[in-house]
């Protein structure tokens, strides 16, 4: 996520044989044709393909090389010599060099339009289109993120704990004051960690810190040995200025500093509260998350009598709100720990309607009991590899309607693909803006039989 250290020369075997370098570092002038899915802007010169961060169609621009393969140059802008009329300052300093938010330069609402144009294109790369494009489910431009992990290191030379976030395509980091996608309630929690690392006796210790937000905060620090007393004495008073819970990881699982600490967030609309630990995936987006679900249900138009599935259910996120308007919800899910913690969740939201399974869901799931007994409908919300195997399993078991919660277009488009060759057609798709101010593109797609 930032700027390379030094030079350093990736070699390929151009056309005709003779032996070329483009080195890490170089500087070019380019000028951009169009973007990219992920919104960098594409040049194209001396038969390589640029992909460059931070620049924009009709823009000039001087640019660094970040990396090259084959016919492939990734690079960043260093200079605007000509800019395009799209373009707008972004609301953070650190742009263009923290590698978290690479579309600052670009409206929001342009930043949707192109995650739209992405979902299209990889879908009719498959050759699958949806009968109805659904409007957009948008969320907030800024201060969204409840969830963050910053980058510590110590650095033995200065003899100085940076503190910030990795750079664009590197390791190094980019030390950043604020960070304008926080929640405001993490923000200030967030600005003081410097001046509180660089206080510690005993800096070496520090890995990462993972912040947290929800029903109460937290702080989670990894340290890869003994932390020195003192530092944590500072460590448990700054997190009791800021009422943030403290949460340590040495060695095995993250620990509560205090016995009785949780965490936990709320689905206020369905009446909700879904406890987790540090480790355990969330959604970063609350509002989205809220909007994600409500459209989910709406879509699936579960009824009382049915018998859902839903895959890939951590911690009870969709199966919750679903076991209160449908019969029963058989939640199924990989990682044993996440699993237990979803059952915990649906005891303490008093709902008994949901049946928990642990299942390689990478693999086919015809040989579990469970799913050979009938679904009137299915939700899903796979990892980045998608969900090959299962949707192949749910299209031979002729489940009506299957909603599919993708955060990766290219392997939605894929699994939409074996859906469609077996009967079923994409009633409507949408782009979830989850991730705003950044190039990832989420999806819910809803797939009917017949």
């Amino acid at each position: 996520m930032s700027r390379p250290k030094a030079a350093k020369s990736l070699r390929f075997q151009p056309a005709g044989g003779e032996r070329n370098s483009l080195p890490v570092g170089k500087k070019q002038m380019l000028n951009i044709e169009r973007l990219s899915h992920d919104g960098r802007g594409i040049a194209f010169l001396d038969g390589r393909t640029w992909f460059v961060s931070g620049a924009l169609p009709d823009e000039q621009v001087q640019v660094q090389v970040l990396s090259a393969r084959s016919k492939v140059v990734e690079a960043q802008v260093v200079a605007l010599h000509s800019s395009s009329a799209a373009r707008i300052t972004p609301q953070c300093q650190w742009a263009g060099q923290c590698g978290g938010c690479t579309l600052q330069h670009i409206s929001h609402a342009q930043q949707i339009e192109l995650k739209h144009a992405n979902l299209v294109e990889q879908l009719s790369r498959e050759g699958v289109t949806a009968q109805t494009w659904a409007e957009p489910l948008v969320g907030p431009a800024f201060a969204y993120r409840r969830r963050t992990r910053v980058a510590v290191r110590y650095d033995v030379k200065h003899k100085h704990v940076q503190v910030g976030f990795r750079g664009l395509a590197s390791t190094a980091i980019v030390e950043v004051a604020e960070c304008v996608i926080l929640v405001a309630e993490l923000q200030p929690v967030f600005a003081g960690l410097s001046a509180l690392l660089n206080g510690f006796k005993q800096p070496q210790a520090l890995g990462h810190i993972e912040l947290f937000s929800g029903r109460s905060h937290a702080l989670l620090l990894r340290h890869t040995q003994a932390l020195h007393l003192d530092d944590l004495e500072q460590l448990r008073a700054y997190c009791a200025e800021y009422k943030v819970q403290l949460w340590l990881q040495g060695v095995g699982e993250p620990q509560p500093d205090q016995a009785g600490q949780t965490l936990s967030y709320a689905v206020p609309q369905f009446g909700l509260d879904i406890a987790y630990q540090p480790g355990d995936f969330v959604q970063v987006n609350a509002q989205m998350n809220e909007a994600m679900i409500a459209q989910a249900l709406e879509w699936l138009a579960p009824q009382a009598e049915d018998r859902v599935l839903d895959l890939f259910c951590g911690l009870g996120n969709f199966a919750l709100p679903l076991a209160q308007h449908t019969q029963q919800v058989v939640a199924v899910e990989g990682v044993a720990t996440m699993l237990a913690r979803a059952r915990d969740n649906a005891r303490a939201n008093q709902l008994g309607n949901v049946e928990f399974y642990h299942c390689d869901l990478s693999a086919s799931m015809r040989s579990e009991v469970w799913s050979r007994q009938g679904f009137n409908a299915a939700l899903l919300d796979p990892p980045r590899e998608g969900a090959q195997a299962v949707v192949a399993d749910l299209a031979k078991l002729k489940v009506p309607r299957i909603v599919y919660v993708s955060c990766n277009p290219a392997t939605l488009a894929r699994d939409a693909a074996v859906l469609i060759a077996r009967g079923y057609r994409l009633e409507k798709a949408c782009v979830l803006d989850m991730f705003a101010q950044t190039g990832h593109t989420e999806a819910m797609a809803l797939f009917v039989k017949g």
